[in-house]
């Protein structure tokens, strides 16, 4: 499976994901300046975390004008995976693909810390890999975390079976003691419709390389090869 990793001005995680991907997971791997719109050779496109542009305006508003993002349109229209962390999630809610914003964190202030998170779905290509198992624990750091959608859109939201990784209490408990930012609804992740884009906070790449303390995010990018291989023998 071939990843491909946008770069924007102020990524500062883009080389963490592609030590994921092609080092942990032998998969070939390609960074991709945002000025750049060749994505022929891609079947997976990952926005990273990080401070695009600064986050001047609002996070991901200058972004989503890159060059870039008019393939990545046409990637996703194209039925093919594309994963946002972070200010990844922000780019795509302010280009169009997830619905909702992202906005500044309940208690005004930036968040670095690990938080619990339940999965929501299994039957998905982006949490197939963790089989049966119902709560990870991911890094969080931002500033600007919250999502926010109106009523119909959570309604939607929650009806399709879109919302896939949830904050969470240590007991496992989906309640405000385990919402970090005051996302609504305790969302951390969404899927658009079609299933085959993923918007979350959480840093999955932070988090699977057993160095580091922990495996909890490597499973979501196992998820994605374990697709492929349906796909292969299908």
């Amino acid at each position: 499976m071939r990843f491909g990793v946008i770069v924007f001005p102020g990524s500062n995680c883009d080389r963490d994901v592609v030590y994921v991907t092609q080092d942990i997971l032998k998969q070939p791997t390609r960074k991709i300046w945002h000025q750049d719109t060749d994505l022929s050779d891609i079947d997976v496109v990952v926005v990273p975390g990080g401070f695009s542009y600064g986050d001047y305006l609002r996070c991901g508003a200058i972004a989503r004008f890159s060059a870039i993002m008019r393939s990545v349109l046409d990637h996703a229209k194209a039925g093919k995976p594309v994963l946002g962390i972070c200010n990844g999630f922000q780019i795509l809610t302010e280009v169009g693909l997830l619905p909702g914003a992202l906005v500044r964190n309940r208690d005004l202030h930036f968040i670095c810390d690990r938080a619990p998170l339940t999965i929501e779905r299994h039957d998905c290509p982006w949490t197939q890999g963790y089989g049966d198992r119902r709560e990870i624990n991911l890094p969080i750091a931002h500033g600007e975390g919250r999502y926010h959608a109106d009523a119909e859109t959570l309604a939607q939201l929650e009806d399709q079976g879109r919302v896939l990784f949830r904050y969470c209490s240590p007991s496992g408990a989906v309640d405000e003691a385990g919402n970090p930012n005051g996302s609504l609804n305790n969302i951390a992740g969404i899927c658009n419709e079609a299933g085959n884009v993923l918007g979350m906070m959480p840093h999955p790449e932070r988090a699977a390389d057993a160095q580091l303390g922990s495996t909890d995010g490597l499973g979501l990018f196992e998820g994605l090869l374990q697709s492929q291989r349906v796909a292969v023998s299908s």
